[in-house]
């Protein structure tokens, strides 16, 4: 099966102190152009990403954004000893002091002392960014091939388009055949009056730049050769339709074979009929040309 170059894919997670949001989406490109937005601090990330996208995708212009947040709030709340020891110390010297000056002090409760600053502190946790960036290049894995999965579709939809657009170009080259085969009787005639002119013309003219002369007046007229490439030009396309991958490559070198068969139709016709099949014919190709634009 082919796939499009156009895709998007897009997923969220999370691993306790982060949560992250993923975005995967490309475009129509003549190479593999990958351009990645990842955290720089999370190390291997950007390479083992880099990695799994060059494995899975042959052409397009793709961008990777990954944003990730850490939540301060995931520590919980802890006494620093040393703070503690230092605030008890000094209210037992303030207890002290007042005893010994006759004041009295209404005891003391833990909640004061709770209160006091630096005895109880937020914890903080250590990131463990290895394990992060497993957790990170695995979720990945299932992005890609979310992204992928929706490029298939969009190369299935595309195949019928080229399919339904070859079978077009194949009736229209039967078409050409047989105008072309109806057309050799006045063909004939046209050949006739060229080489009664050429004829009348010939004193002094060699036999041989006389026949080199009679036989391009003959191929100028002669479209078997376009119409035998047109057909072999289809057969080609559908093998590769059917071949799938990426062979956006070869098809669009295929489509500039069409055009100029096509081409050298319309200025062999001589024939309004014919004409009018060539140009019928160089529409249809134009329109796969476009098609096949977007095949990887």
């Amino acid at each position: 099966m082919i796939r499009s170059m156009t895709g998007f894919a897009s997923a969220n997670g999370a691993l306790a102190p982060h949560s992250w949001g993923w975005e995967l989406r490309s475009v129509n490109g003549k190479g593999l152009d990958l351009r990645l937005r990842v955290p720089d601090w999370v190390d291997g990330l950007e390479a083992g990403l880099r990695k799994q996208l060059g494995a899975d995708i042959a052409r397009g212009n793709v961008s990777c954004n990954l944003r990730i947040a850490r939540d301060e709030n995931t520590g919980g709340l802890t006494v620093n000893a040393a703070q503690l020891e230092t605030v008890l110390e000094a209210l037992q010297q303030i207890e002290a002091r007042a005893m010994d000056a006759g004041v009295s002090l209404a005891p003391s409760k833990a909640s004061d002392i709770v209160t006091m600053r630096g005895v109880l502190e937020q914890a903080t946790t250590v990131d463990d960014v290895e394990t992060l960036a497993k957790t990170l290049l695995a979720e990945f894995a299932t992005v890609l091939a979310d992204f992928n999965a929706m490029r298939a579709r969009e190369g299935a939809a595309l195949e019928q388009v080229l399919q339904a657009q070859l079978a077009e170009v194949e009736t229209l080259t039967a078409q050409a055949a047989s105008l072309a085969e109806q057309r050799k009787a006045e063909m004939a005639q046209t050949l006739q009056r060229n080489l009664a002119r050429v004829l009348d013309n010939t004193e002094g003219v060699e036999a041989g730049r006389l026949a080199q002369e009679l036989a391009l007046i003959a191929v100028k007229a002669d479209v078997t050769e376009e119409i035998d490439r047109l057909y072999a030009h289809v057969s080609a396309a559908r093998d590769l339709l059917g071949q799938g991958g990426a062979v956006g490559r070869k098809l669009d070198f295929l489509m500039q074979e069409f055009n100029r068969e096509a081409n050298t139709l319309c200025s062999k016709a001589q024939n309004t009929d014919l004409t009018r099949v060539g140009l019928a014919l160089k529409a249809v190709i134009d329109q796969m040309r476009e098609q096949v634009q977007n095949v990887e």
